[in-house]
């Protein structure tokens, strides 16, 4: 099986998702090549993307500088390095990451019924603290930064549709807009995106939606999508809270009537209806119900639409890989911007992972690649595929006895190592 598996099917695939040339005009039109062309902009990119999943690394400009070195061979000096942080690399990279989003699907079909949507989508949120102290960030808490990172992530396609940062205080749901971009899509979210008149803007773009309900949600049942042998309890005209305590049934499925206020136009707010779907599975070890609200059709049954909800889980495996994985909270920078380049970097690294990850599900359709584990696997090897780019490039090989010399040494005349300043104390004592 191996003999297939070619040794550059890794960076084929890598330098055809960021051809140099592509770079390359995207820096000139960003301004990002200067004059000074001590610094090969293709490799400080690829420094970033494959640096940030380098194993046990702080996300700190110095250790980017060190991976830089370690694969191109090349001494740069660090004010130099640190210079290229700029706001136009910053666009670069967001224009590359752009790009790559458009490039890597890894497509897969969950069940026939799927084939009813363009996407499935996930829009969740997450907080990450940052170990500097900035103002453009502020957390929940006084004396900490925080920052939150708000995604829609594609589930049909295993790739990121949408993201924003902004500090920990934003919250998410004003992040979530909706419009015609929905038509035909199915969106899943928590409460944090809570909303009736959002549900209601969905439906009237075409759109589906599912999402927990509310305990507080107490909506009038209007009807039941499905008849029940014997003498069942009948539920149309009657609140769903007030009745849940009567029900034995597995399986609840009614139409209910939902109350909402519209947007306010030349200060009127009107108030609004729409019928949605409820759905309640009941729960075993608890003995009640999971409910769900949603506009889905009755071709989905009210199990299957309590497993499709735990599709959401994917969003949460997404966060964990980025910060667990690749360090999305251990940057060591007091720059703003440096953090929302890092936050870009990052997403580039975990979009280059999964791009890999759908070369390889296409080879061998029969093995399975936990993604997880995948993820370890490309971090563990990141500096190595990094140095066999920057070989590609003309790089030499690196000279290990060199970077040893030059990363070990004492930086400064001036400072003494511990056991000189005890001999200097005592020389001292002595001379007096």
């Amino acid at each position: 099986m191996f003999k297939t598996l070619s040794p550059d099917l890794i960076r084929r695939r890598l330098t055809s998702l960021f051809p140099t040339e592509l770079i390359e005009d995207i820096a000139r039109e960003r301004d990002v090549v200067q004059r000074d062309r001590k610094i090969d902009i293709t490799m400080l990119v690829w420094t970033l993307i494959m640096g940030f999943a380098v194993d046990g690394e702080a996300r700190t400009i110095a250790g980017f500088q060190r991976a830089y070195s370690a694969a191109t061979n090349q001494t740069v000096a660090r004010s130099s390095f640190y210079d290229r942080f700029t706001p136009a690399l910053a666009a670069l990279l967001s224009d590359l990451l752009e790009h790559a989003l458009e490039e890597v699907a890894v497509p897969h079909t969950i069940a026939p019924q799927f084939e009813l949507f363009r996407d499935v989508l996930i829009a969740d949120a997450t907080v990450f603290r940052l170990h500097r102290l900035l103002d453009a960030f502020p957390a929940t808490h006084p004396g900490q930064s925080g920052a939150k990172l708000h995604v829609v992530q594609n589930a049909s396609k295993q790739t990121i549709e949408q993201f924003q940062l902004t500090d920990e205080c934003t919250h998410e749901s004003s992040q979530l807009r909706t419009g015609s971009w929905l038509r035909g899509r199915l969106l899943l979210f928590d409460l944090g995106f809570y909303s009736f008149r959002r549900f209601a803007l969905i439906d009237e773009n075409g759109g589906f939606f599912l999402s927990r309900l509310k305990s507080n949600a107490n909506p009038l049942i209007v009807g039941e999508r499905r008849k029940w042998r014997g003498r069942a309890i009948s539920l149309p005209e009657r609140r769903l809270r007030d009745v849940l305590g009567d029900l034995s049934r597995e399986i609840i499925d009614v139409t209910v009537e939902i109350e909402f206020k519209r947007r306010a136009y030349v200060g009127k707010q009107s108030t609004d209806s729409m019928e949605f779907r409820v759905v309640g599975v009941r729960n075993e070890d608890t003995d009640d119900y999971h409910l769900y609200v949603t506009n889905l059709p009755d071709e989905f049954t009210p199990r299957q639409v309590g497993a499709l909800y735990g599709l959401r889980w994917e969003v949460e495996l997404l966060f964990r890989e980025l910060k667990s994985l690749y360090g999305l909270e251990k940057f060591q920078t007091s720059d703003p911007a440096i953090v929302e380049l890092l936050v870009v970097a990052a997403l580039l690294t975990l979009t280059v992972s999964r791009a890999l990850l759908g070369v390889f599900q296409e080879l061998f359709p029969e093995i399975v690649f936990p993604r997880e584990r995948w993820a370890k696997t490309f971090r563990s090897l990141a500096q190595l595929i990094l140095e066999d780019l920057a070989q590609s490039f003309g790089h030499p090989p690196p000279n290990l006895s060199e970077l040893m010399f030059r990363d070990a040494r004492q930086p400064e005349k001036s400072r003494l190592l511990l056991s000189e300043r005890v001999a200097e104390a005592f020389m001292r004592r002595s001379s007096a």
